[in-house]
Formats: structure tokens, sequence, C-alpha cells
């Protein structure tokens, strides 16, 4: 951006001043467009424990089950998407032009047929893929050629480059353990492979995704996971932000929710915030319950992803991207039948409903017990519903006012989050007028949901890994 004190404008024509003004308006605007998102956090279902605790790819029987049951329990509380998890290596049958045709090789059921069988349910469909990789099935197979041209699949990737620990596998290759299955990178810089890119994002629109969940960027961006080298550490960073580009193009074409998951987000997220619609901040919630959520190397910062290890400590220290129409923090999936009891239940919905990120069911019909209630609170889900982002006191992660939210609904009623990460009973408190511009106002318990009448100030005692989120007049 130039200055406009520094021009002459005594010295220019009607028309240049005309231009000047017209190209200030233009970069002003698209500064702008950069930062807007036209989505709220979805709430919805994803595969995720089933194919963690089986280490393994998804049944097809056991999707549709789980969608019947999403659709009859979920549903009407705003839950309206599956997601079909990872372990995609088994998917190597394509079409004519390299893209996977289903979640697996032993399903009937193509990607097409699941957007058709989640529409007639009134559920949207999400689809966890890298657009960049590439099966190696077709790149063996000559004759699939990338859309709309005749270049040869197999010349979209580098098929000779050596990894030094590749165990004898070769090319440049999305991790190097799982043999003959591994998946290629695209290569960014070869003919054919923006249309290729592109192309699978118009595959999966047209199969009913709305939703897709790209993984594994910190090892496409530089090869380094958790700080050990996995895959090529010599990608130029415009090659990882040219394939963003690409993504961002397509999805915005479709009005597909674009998911980015595992960035380093370097520099502040500064190439990641360009692009993507949610991040994921965290590690994977795997088995471990509240350990997982507020305790895995509480307080560590690290330089790469995930730059904090659990969800509370990421949502507190990337709160300074999120906000209406900003970057969605994504603290990833719950599985509340591994929280120990009630209170970590209630803190592990609300941290994410007030940071304004997603609710991703990932709990089993089988293994969910009488843990539905507390994806059920009607109150508490409205903040979704509202598009509210909340914001803690303090972005510091080590310092206690992290531990206390407040954000504001679009009516003007404020909702504050006093949180408990501690391991025995703790008093939180907040002033009104101080925090939030009021003298008094009338206060609702949302977990309770009881009025607690009209006050200038609350107190609370909050046992351990607790919460109490309240609803506060605006007026």
């Amino acid at each position: 951006m130039f200055c406009l004190y520094n021009l002459p404008f005594m010295s220019m024509s009607k028309n240049s001043l005309i231009l000047i003004c017209t190209c200030l308006v233009v970069c002003s605007t698209i500064e702008v467009l950069a930062q807007d998102n036209p989505y709220k956090a979805p709430l919805y279902w994803d595969s995720y424990e089933y194919q963690y605790t089986h280490n393994d790819y998804l049944p097809q029987d056991v999707w549709k089950e789980q969608a019947n049951w999403v659709e009859k329990n979920f549903k009407s509380y705003g839950y309206d998407m599956i997601v079909a998890d990872g372990w995609i290596e088994g998917s190597s049958q394509t079409n004519a032009n390299g893209y996977v045709l289903k979640h697996h090789n032993s399903w009937i059921m193509t990607w097409k047929d699941m957007g058709e069988y989640l529409k007639a349910k009134g559920l949207k469909f999400g689809v966890y893929y890298n657009p960049m990789w590439v099966t190696p099935a077709a790149v063996a197979d000559t004759s699939k050629t990338v859309i709309g041209t005749n270049i040869k699949i197999c010349d979209i990737v580098d098929t000779t480059y050596h990894f030094s620990n590749a165990r004898g596998l070769k090319g440049d290759r999305f991790g190097y353990n799982g043999g003959d299955h591994t998946l290629y990178w695209v290569d960014v810089t070869k003919p054919g492979a923006e249309e290729f890119v592109k192309g699978y994002i118009d595959y999966f629109a047209s199969c009913g995704v709305s939703f897709l969940r790209v993984d594994f960027l910190s090892w496409y961006e530089d090869g380094i996971d958790k700080g050990t080298l996995v895959g090529r550490p010599d990608r130029p960073e415009a090659h990882y932000e040219l394939q963003l580009k690409w993504m961002k193009e397509a999805c915005d074409k479709h009005h597909i929710f674009l998911s980015l998951v595992m960035p380093h987000l370097k520099d502040d997220g500064r190439v990641e915030k360009k692009y993507g619609n949610m991040i994921r901040i965290n590690e994977d919630i795997a088995t471990e319950g509240w350990k997982r959520f507020s305790e895995l190397y509480r307080g560590v910062k690290r330089q790469w992803w995930s730059v904090y290890a659990n969800p509370c400590d990421g949502f507190i220290y990337w709160s300074r991207l999120s906000g209406r129409g900003k970057m969605i923090l994504d603290g990833d999936f719950t599985r509340m039948n591994t929280f120990g009891n009630d209170e970590e239940k209630k803190s592990a919905v609300s941290w994410q409903l007030m940071a304004g990120g997603p609710v991703a069911i990932s709990d089993l019909s089988s293994s969910i017990g009488d843990n539905a209630r507390f994806y059920q609170n009607s109150e508490l889900l409205e903040l979704n519903k509202d598009g509210f982002v909340g914001k803690p006191l303090s972005g510091d992660p080590a310092n206690p006012s992290s531990q206390i939210w407040k954000g504001q609904l679009s009516n003007g009623d404020w909702v504050v989050g006093l949180f408990n990460r501690e391991d025995s009973l703790q008093t939180r408190n907040i002033d009104f007028m101080a925090q939030l511009g009021l003298k008094s106002a009338t206060v609702r318990d949302m977990w309770l949901h009881v009025d607690l009448g009209r006050m200038s100030s609350i107190s609370k005692s909050i046992p351990a890994h607790g919460c109490v989120i309240l609803r506060i007049e605006g007026k």
C-alpha cells in the first residue's frame, strides 16, 4: 500500500486521481475480504473414535448406523453434518482422472452415494482428504489423466525423489511407513498440478461435499512433525502457499468449508489466515480425556505444529486470530466418554463454544453411555447458532485470567465463562463495570438453567476442572 501524502496531487490530471482513488478502494476491499469468513463453526459427528480405537478404516455399515443415530439424537440440536475421517490408504480405486471413488475399497457406496444418503436425511456431507494426495494406483496406471488435459497422473508427481529414511520407498511421499500404499504429494511445479488439485475439489463438490478437512499440512510444508524429520525438508515456502491458494479458490467456487489441520502456523498463521476457514490449534484428542484436553504439555510453546499441544492452551493463545467473521479455531473432536466426571464434560463443550469453535462429536452410539446430554444443552448451543466468539481476559495460558472468557451475542447480551483448569477448588470472579461496561444486569446460569437475579459482579467457587457459563443481559 502506498501513501497519498507522498503524491503530487496538484500536478495530476482528473483521470489520474480517479484511477488512484479507484485502486485504493479496490485494495482496501481486497484486504477486508481476505479477513472475512462467511462460515460459523460447524456442529457435526466425525468417525475418529472408531478409527483411532481400531487403527483401521471405517466400515460402511458402521458409518450408516452412526449417521442414522446422529439424525435421530442430535440433528434437532444443530448437529447437521457427518464426516468420515482418515485411514485412507486403503482407498485406491479411482476414476479416469485419478480421484478416489470411496472411503475404502471394501465399500459399495461411493462418495456420491454417501452424499445422496445424507442429503435425504437433511444432513451435510464432510470428507477427510487432502487434494494434494495421489494414490500410487493412479500413478501406476498410465491411462489416468489430469482432468481436462492429456497429462498423465504419473507426470504430476515426483517419483524419483529419495528421502533419507524412506526404507527403500522412492518418490516424494506423504510419510514413508505405509509401504506401496503410501500416497504421493502433487508436485506444484508440474504442468497439470493446479488442474488436478482444483479438479479434486470440483469432484468432491459433485458428490455433495460441503466440508473438506485437509490434514498433514506441516508434513507437506517442511517435512517436520513435532521437531522430527518425516518428509521432504527442502520444499520452498511458496509451494505451500500456492497449494492452499488453489484449494481456497476451488472451495470458494463451490461454497465448501475449508478446514486446515496440522499447520505449523508460522508467523502467527500468516499463510493459513489467507486461505482457511478453520485451523487446528492442538494435538489429536486421542484417548486421555481431561489430561489431553488441558494438561498435555501445558504452557509449553513450540515453534512447530502444534504450537500448543492441548485445546485449552491453544484456544487461549490463538484467540488473537479469532472473532466474528474471522478464523475459526478447531480444538479437535470430542470423545465425551473419555472424561472422568460431569465437571470435565461440561468444560469440554463449554471451552469450545466460548471460543467460537466447532463441537465435533466422535463418540459412538455404543460408547456414549449417558453422555449425549452434554452435547444437547440448547442454551449453550445458542452461542454457535448466533456465531458467538468469546475472548479470554488474557492471551497468556500461564495467566489465571486466561481462564475467564467473555463475549457478546448479536443482541448485546454478554456471555461469561468462568473456568477452572486446576486440580482443586478455585474462585473466579468478574466485575461487570470493569469488564463489561455494565453497572448491573440480570444473570442466568446456562448449565443450571436458572436465573440468578440482578447483580453488578459475580464470584463463583468452581470445582476442579469445572466451569460456570453465565448469560448477562446487555441492556
